[in-house]
């Protein structure tokens, strides 16, 4: 055991963790570890009066603070470069900038040997939640390529020192079984998935797609409290909840996890289902972030909380397209962070930005600033190598916009040209498979309303102009660098473009203020192979395959006429479904082929030799379709028939009774007691009309 007093002058002292005032025979601590900071020196042997008050005073130095208190605020930083004195104070000026980020730094200890110092040090912090947040965020910093920091609290040290030198065995865990999460995929007839709410939220329910009508999966009363939420590859249904979020999965829809987030509001999944991130606004405090919260779905663990200063435009975090980095704005400040939850690097007056969802490249824009002009730049992570830069000038505003495979980025640039008035907008259409991503450029002076690129393509729509004289523009980014105008259709009511996930066709809908005008479009050839309304529609909705889109009217925004319909991608429409105050449908996400493009490819070339099976298979459910509904009539025929006999017979034995009833008259029969009748003629007046003829001579 090693003793140490604090050394003093005075008779009291202050504790540097509870700023409480204490007596100098209070000063002795009993420690575990070999270094203590702040002034302690090592004595021989505790005096005797201490030993005293520990023999007389038991039950009251139970109560006495604990061995962490005033340590716990301490952490150790190893990896330091070790240097002279020389190079001392410049060390601690760069060791202050990085540290003091976290949190107000009270003391510092560079130990030396040698007249170099060791290569760690000892920093401690005001609360322990400022070292808790540097030991999160700075572990794993790299300073140059020798020198990477690992950092510890210094509690942990007595933690580690106190495990057994004996391993034992962890307790095994009993295995939850929740089925086979992807069972979907193993429909024989590759129908889809997708939920729906209705009865204003009252009732929850699953169902697969069939050409003919909806077939039940799942339903239940009070699932969700608000909405729910499919992940990004359909493994999991997240329903909310006032205390946190659950998430479903499995043939039954079983509960697989539990995430506890008091008033929680909003929520997002990396694309890889690894986190998944919350937002309340209730739980917040300035030493303990809790709006935001990124949690481990397999462990349900929280790995991380962060301060939220603006939840207007969610998601807040960002994701690569595999999961190992995230990115968010903070105060005109991009900061980029790698899982699991480490910061990566920041940088500084970004407005925007967006992640490439084929590659580890972050694509962000930072406004002119006086001679200085806009610039668009694209990163490639973990290198943070700049891949490509752009130059812009007399810029209002910037939109990202990618092409789901990450070809092609387009950069739609708002700008007031000198010497003019009024807003010109470009689209910079980054080739990014290319050599030194070349960068082609499309003007157009008309107000835009929206954009799109296609899906699987290399071609994106356009929708501009003022109402009521909206056109929507069809462009081809062709291999020889240029960009081709295809088609232009004029006079459409449109405000938004929903492209299919497979590419090729499209839906040009005019939402909500528009009645719900649709046009359906074949882009291979730019025809127009349907044009129909779904009157005050709210949402449209593609299914994964790109086979059948839902338009719906949703009571979240409007009160009457909720339902939604089915349409094939030809603009045929299948099904009107009406649910009482229908609320919102989401398709069940697929996750990516396995099949390589050499694979679907060859699928393709075979494909007349598929669709004869597939013909084939349709006429077999037809006929089989057209046998279960004569099935179907005849027992209902036979039941009907059943219930018409037991209902006769019923009647004719309570027949006694109703001549007993009605004294001995039959009346079972219209003419029964024919003999009894009397018949008896009524005249009565009922109006007189004069008709004058004229003279008849």
């Amino acid at each position: 055991m090693r003793w140490f007093a604090r050394v003093s002058s005075s008779r009291e002292v202050t504790c540097s963790g509870c700023d409480g005032v204490y007596s100098r025979t209070c000063q002795l601590v009993h420690l575990c570890g070999h270094l203590l900071v702040g002034g302690l020196k090592e004595v021989t042997e505790p005096p005797a009066h201490l030993l005293c008050f520990s023999e007389l005073l038991e039950d009251v130095l139970r109560e006495r603070p604990q061995e962490a208190d005033g340590i716990d605020s301490v952490i150790v930083v190893d990896n330091v470069p070790q240097v002279g004195p020389e190079r001392l104070e410049k060390l601690k000026n760069v060791i202050h900038k990085i540290f003091s980020k976290f949190g107000k730094i009270t003391n510092e200890y560079y130990p030396e040997a040698d007249g170099k110092t060791k290569g760690y040090i000892f920093l401690e912090y005001a609360a322990p939640t400022h070292a808790v947040e540097a030991v999160k965020n700075a572990d794993g910093y790299k300073l140059d390529k020798q020198h990477t920091f690992r950092v510890n609290l210094f509690t942990d040290f007595d933690k580690y020192m106190t495990i057994s030198d004996e391993w034992e065995a962890p307790e095994k865990q009993p295995f939850k079984d929740f089925g086979n999460l992807r069972h979907w995929l193993e429909d024989p007839d590759c129908r889809d998935q997708y939920s729906i709410i209705f009865e204003a939220g009252e009732r929850t329910g699953i169902f697969s797609n069939d050409a003919k009508e909806p077939i039940v999966v799942e339903e239940r009363a009070r699932w969700t409290e608000t909405y729910v939420r499919w992940s990004p590859k359909g493994t999991y249904l997240a329903t909310f909840h006032q205390r946190g979020i659950a998430l479903w999965g499995g043939e039954k829809f079983k509960q697989i996890q539990r995430f506890s987030h008091q008033g929680v509001q909003l929520i997002d999944f990396s694309p890889c289902e690894r986190y998944v991130v919350t937002f309340s606004p209730l739980m917040d405090t300035k030493d303990d972030p809790q709006a935001i919260i990124i949690w481990d779905v397999l462990t349900g663990q929280k790995k991380r909380g962060f301060h939220c200063e603006n939840s207007a435009h969610w998601p807040i975090f960002k994701w690569s397209h595999d999961g190992k980095f995230f990115a968010r704005m903070t105060q005109d400040t991009l900061s980029i962070y790698e899982t699991p939850v480490r910061k990566n690097t920041s940088i500084s007056a970004v407005l925007d930005f967006s992640w490439s969802p084929g590659d580890n490249i972050i694509a962000f824009w930072v406004p002119e600033d006086k001679d200085i002009p806009a610039r668009v730049t694209l990163m490639q992570l973990p290198s943070r190598h700049e891949i490509r830069v752009r130059n812009l000038f007399n810029v209002v505003d910037c939109k990202l916009h990618w092409q789901k495979n990450g070809d092609y980025l387009c950069v739609k640039v708002d700008r007031t040209p000198k010497g003019t008035q009024g807003v010109v907008t470009n689209f910079e259409i980054f080739r990014m498979r290319e050599k030194q991503v070349p960068v082609d450029v499309v003007e157009m002076k008309e107000s835009i309303i929206a954009f799109a690129w296609e899906p699987n393509g290399n071609k994106f729509a356009v929708l501009h102009g003022e109402s009521p004289r909206i056109n929507v523009s069809f462009y081809h980014v062709k291999n020889n660098g240029k960009i081709e105008l295809i088609k232009m259709f004029d006079k459409q009511q449109a405000n938004s473009i929903f492209w299919s996930p497979q590419g090729q066709f499209l839906v040009l809908a005019g939402l909500r203020s528009m009645n719900g005008a649709l046009a359906f479009v074949d882009t291979s050839d730019c025809t127009m192979m349907n044009i129909a309304e779904h009157y005050m529609a709210s949402d449209v909705e593609w299914d994964p395959t790109g086979r059948y889109v839902v338009t719906s009217v949703s009571w979240w925004s409007h009160k009457v006429d909720n339902a939604f319909w089915v349409w094939t991608f030809q603009g045929r429409l299948l099904q009107k479904n009406i649910k009482d105050r229908f609320c919102q449908l989401l398709w069940r996400p697929r996750p990516p082929s396995l099949l390589s493009q050499e694979q679907i490819k060859l699928i393709k070339k075979d494909l007349k030799k598929y669709s004869k099976i597939f013909e084939q298979k349709d006429r077999l459910s037809q006929s089989k379709a057209s046998k279960e509904l004569v099935d179907r009539r005849r027992t209902m025929m036979e039941e009907y028939r059943k219930y018409r006999e037991a209902a006769m017979q019923m009647y004719q034995e309570q027949r006694p009774l109703r001549l007993e009833l009605r004294g001995g008259v039959d009346t079972d029969e219209l003419d029964s007691n024919v003999d009894d009748w009397e018949e008896e003629t009524i005249e009565f007046f009922i109006n007189e009309e004069i008709v004058p003829f004229g003279d008849l001579a």
